[in-house]
């Protein structure tokens, strides 16, 4: 075998032994969320709010309020009680990299909106929510983490996540964005504000 060769196979036995270190002690997930904040950094997988692509307001469908969740404490949450409120809703998972990236914009964005009356719906999909209110805790989130009661309503069917989605105060879904985004933005939060 000549030194070539053999260089390689030690090369790619190194990084075979890191990716599988990675998947065993489950770190993949952040590690390959960690990478995706970078595209996230450049703003080309940000939502669009521009003012030609939104419809008029009666373009807009009503959203659906029948949206039962149960919060890290155990306690049930209908979305009912929120109508009149502008609503964030993301779609999550722990084990969803593109998901993980995008959690610290989202927690700046709350942050910054917190004291405006904005609901913020952190739905998590995983088979385990404990693992997810872990998560949250560990991370050290400022908003609370939800999981469904129910199988959520046709409206907010997805076949990706992350996905979310914006109800206006007036009840109507304005937005839907499916993938990760950054939503710390200074044009997002003032398209945020505009649906008070």
């Amino acid at each position: 075998m000549n030194k070539r060769v053999r260089k390689s196979i030690i090369e790619y036995g190194i990084i075979g032994a890191v990716l599988l270190t990675l998947f065993v002690t489950g770190l993949h997930t952040e590690v390959f969320g960690f990478l995706q904040r970078g595209v996230l950094a450049t703003g080309i997988m940000n939502p669009s709010v521009e003012a030609d692509a939104k419809p008029t307001s009666d373009e807009y469908p009503l959203a659906d309020f029948n949206v039962h969740l149960v919060n890290a404490d155990g306690e049930k949450v209908n979305m009912e009680q929120f109508k009149g409120k502008v609503i964030f809703i993301n779609l999550w998972a722990t084990w969803c990299p593109p998901c993980i990236a995008e959690m610290p914009g989202i927690n700046r964005l709350y942050n910054d909106v917190k004291d405006e009356d904005i609901v913020f719906l952190m739905i998590s999909l995983d088979d385990d929510f404990r693992k997810a209110v872990r998560f949250n805790e560990r991370k050290g989130f400022s908003f609370d983490v939800y999981a469904a009661d129910q199988p959520l309503p046709q409206m907010y069917y997805t076949q990706s996540i992350p996905t979310t989605f914006v109800i206006n105060a007036d009840g109507k879904l304005v937005m839907r964005h499916e993938g990760m985004a950054d939503y710390s933005t200074d044009k997002f939060k003032e398209f945020l504000l505009e649906q008070r």
